[in-house]
């Protein structure tokens, strides 16, 4: 029995341990394009989704994926030299993918993919992949020196 108490001891001290890391350091959140799929077919807008079938709304976010894989912004983690700002589901974002969807014979309103978009965007705030909003992003100034 004293070994038995022992046991939970020591697994509780580790587990509570774990917690505080966790806590402290969190895991990066990892974007797994179908949960994204599901998240943003299920979130959709009810009038956007009358106007589009799930085969649109995959190939909306392929070529999201691949815009945002030319801009260098996805990738295993491992990237060299600096990363440019990109903003998420900004004008740049939607004209790629109205152009790239034109291009292989599939023509969305822009409407459609911007919804598309920000409903993936509301996916990576809830897996913690991304945060707010950068409102100082443009006031980047040096600070006179001496």
């Amino acid at each position: 029995m004293l070994a038995f108490g022992l046991v939970v001891a020591v697994a509780a001290i580790l587990v509570v341990r774990e917690a505080g890391r966790i806590a402290r350091d969190p895991p990066p959140a990892l974007f797994d394009p179908d949960d994204a799929y599901d998240y943003v077919v299920e979130e959709l807008d009810d009038l956007v989704a009358a106007t589009l079938t799930p085969g649109d709304v995959r190939r909306i976010l392929d070529f999201e994926l691949e815009y945002l894989r030319q801009r260098g912004i996805t990738g295993n983690g491992s990237h060299e030299g600096p990363l440019s700002p990109v903003v998420f589901g900004g004008p740049d974002t939607i004209a790629y993918i109205l152009k790239r969807s034109a291009e292989t014979g599939e023509a969305y309103l822009a409407e459609q993919v911007h919804a598309v978009v920000e409903t993936q965007l509301a996916y990576l705030r809830a897996i913690g992949a991304v945060g707010p909003p950068d409102l100082n992003a443009g006031d980047q100034r040096e600070s006179p020196s001496g």
